[in-house]
């Protein structure tokens, strides 16, 4: 099991090139507090609404968008226009450098995490998750 897990939401199209291997980096404006070994369970946003999987974390790496783009750019999923337009006006650009990705054999629906114990409500972001909250996810921690 990793050290720590956190939710990130991630839009569909991007979610599908992570599990396919073709995206091995995820851009954030604002970077999540991960450290190497770290379990990402992703969330995928509208119009999907359901978890799809996970990523463990390798890395994650900050700098100008320029200097991180000629870095990992060729590894983000999108065009180097698509790239600056997303940082534009900041001047620290972050990216999480998946180790691996895995989806789980069944995504769960919105509707579903709802349902759980304390509720559900999809991370802006990202967010950190608590042992008790993790323990709703059984698969996930075998799978890890």
């Amino acid at each position: 099991m990793s050290n720590k897990a956190f939710l990130i939401s991630i839009k569909p199209r991007f979610a599908e090139l992570i599990f396919a291997g073709k995206k091995t980096v995820e851009l954030r404006r604002v970077p999540p507090r991960a450290a190497r070994g770290d379990l990402a369970l992703v969330y995928v946003s509208s119009p999907t609404k359901e978890l799809q999987g996970c990523f463990e974390v390798a890395r994650v790496e900050s700098g100008s968008p320029s200097a991180l783009w000629t870095k990992i750019g060729h590894r983000s999923g999108i065009t180097r226009q698509a790239y600056m337009e997303y940082f534009r006006g900041k001047s620290v650009a972050h990216a999480v450098v998946i180790n691996r990705a895995w989806k789980l054999s069944t995504a769960v629906r919105l509707s579903s995490l709802r349902k759980q114990k304390g509720g559900f409500r999809p991370p802006q972001n990202f967010q950190y998750l608590t042992g008790s909250v993790m323990s709703n996810y059984t698969e996930v921690r075998r799978a890890a």
